[in-house]
């Protein structure tokens, strides 16, 4: 029996989970699990890299210890990057998209370079202000001479199977977020690369998921969806055409499968994107805050901060507004969501959407002054949780219904996976919202999809069809 490893890594955490195929269904077993931080280094919020990759190796290290492993896939959040210079070594912070250094920079690419229209019509991929492209823009005013020094581009994933193997291989799923990729031809939009005075040499060809990388201690290391969002719908267990995905963790990522990009007006002015998806597939989808918003507050709730060494009077100010909120108390999700279903009367929404809950300096803080303005701010942390649900809750069902109007379908159900689809209360709230049926899980969705690529490349499965009744057996 074959075992196959997807490591999965998302913005705050990373597992490490073993995958067999046994009469037919696919079974996991978790072998490891860490802390994915960010640091504060040269003025910026970057990812801790060099910390990630000791936590994947020591991850496949107590994974071997579990069980003979036959291939490796890694997936990871998209549109964050490093650059390496021509000796391979790396010539850049792994700056991290909720950083603010892109400030203003869609403002000057639209003004010098590209309407947002044209730039959608090309790349299909929905404004927000960390896309890759924003990113580099930020870095070429910043620091151009780290770009004049890059021979290679990497995302992140990218990043960690070269420090795993050695080799620089590029992939399609996870390339696609950069909004640098020309969404019909699948590949390097190189005239607006050069139009962005980017140097051409540091985009690399691209490889779709199922091929090789190399080897890490004498395992295969194939390339999965790396994008994790990209894993996470494989595994989806939708009953027919007219299911709406959810993939529900950090972000909530809301859409369907096509064969072919959606770029037109109604799609630009929804703000839906169009990320690549394995076999060619795409997915249109829109990108709402999600359980960003619950695990902020909660680590406010608790005294703790998403960026090494950095507090905020932000938050102490905010939380002397909730009357009923008890300094010292470790708050766990499950307290959260009682205390949500608590408040059902309290009825205020926001839109989840706006920047302002990026990267606030304090999310309670920024919560209560949105619902103030629509009304009347939250006083207990009931109220306060019951806002953010709530407004998830119904920014999900004005999605589906851009949704609807964009494609022509009426959508019957809506398919919740990744670790929110274990949140019952936000799933029941969906259901009211969307008018729907809810289906929730696999929970370790993106895992599962990591895996299904694997096992297809092994002929465990001909197909992703085959692959995905291996789930709900």
């Amino acid at each position: 029996m074959k075992t196959y490893l997807a490591i999965d890594i998302g913005a705050s955490s990373g597992r490490h989970m073993l995958g067999r195929v046994e009469d037919g269904k696919i079974v996991l077993e978790e072998a490891f699990r860490f802390e994915n931080s960010q640091v504060v280094r040269n003025g910026h919020d970057c990812w801790d890299i060099d910390a990630l990759v000791d936590s994947v190796k020591a991850g496949i290290d107590a994974a071997m210890a579990k069980s003979q492993i036959d291939s490796i896939g890694i997936d990871t959040w998209g549109v964050d990057f490093v650059l390496l210079d021509e000796n391979g070594e790396r010539c850049s912070d792994a700056v991290a998209y909720r950083d603010r250094r892109t400030t203003g920079a869609d403002v000057e690419i639209e003004r010098d370079v590209i309407s947002f229209a044209d730039l959608y019509a090309r790349a299909g991929i929905q404004k927000t202000p960390f896309n890759t492209i924003y990113q580099l823009w930020a870095l070429k005013k910043e620091h151009p001479e780290q770009l004049e020094k890059a021979a290679r581009f990497l995302t992140v994933p990218e990043y960690i199977n070269y420090r795993l193997t050695g080799n620089i291989v590029h992939e399609y799923t996870d390339s696609s977020t950069t909004s640098l990729l020309d969404a019909a031809k699948k590949d390097w939009d190189f005239d607006l690369i050069e139009r962005l005075g980017l140097p051409r040499r540091i985009f690399g060809k691209l490889e779709m998921p199922g091929a090789t990388v190399g080897k890490y201690k004498g395992v295969k290391v194939v390339l999965p969806a790396m994008h994790d969002t990209g894993s996470a719908y494989l595994a989806v267990p939708a009953r027919d055409d007219r299911a709406v995905y959810i993939s529900s963790g950090t972000w909530s990522l809301l859409g369907v499968e096509n064969d072919a990009p959606v770029t037109g007006k109604a799609a630009l002015l929804a703000n839906f994107t169009n990320e690549g998806g394995a076999w060619g597939r795409y997915r249109f989808l829109k990108n709402i805050m999600g359980l960003w918003m619950i695990q902020s507050i909660r680590r406010e709730l608790n005294g703790e901060t998403y960026v090494e060494g950095r507090a905020s009077d932000a938050t102490r100010e905010a939380l002397a507004q909730i009357r009923d909120y008890e300094k010292g108390r470790r708050y766990s999700f499950a307290d959260l969501e009682m205390s949500a279903r608590g408040a059902s009367d309290y009825q205020v929404t926001i839109d989840v959407n706006e920047s302002r809950f990026l990267n606030p300096d304090s999310m309670t803080g920024e919560v209560i002054s949105a619902a103030s303005a629509e009304g009347r701010p939250p006083a207990t942390v009931g109220e306060l949780m019951q806002c953010v649900y709530k407004s998830l809750a119904e920014c999900y069902a004005d999605a589906i219904r851009n949704l609807s109007e964009i494609t022509g379908k009426a959508y019957t159900s809506v398919n919740i996976v990744g670790g929110g689809s274990k949140d019952l209360y936000l799933n029941a709230l969906t259901a009211d919202a969307t008018g729907l049926e809810v289906f929730a899980g696999p929970t370790e969705g993106t895992a599962i999809g990591n895996l299904i690529v694997q096992m297809i490349v092994a002929g465990e499965f001909k197909d992703l069809d085959e692959a995905r009744k291996a789930i709900v057996r």
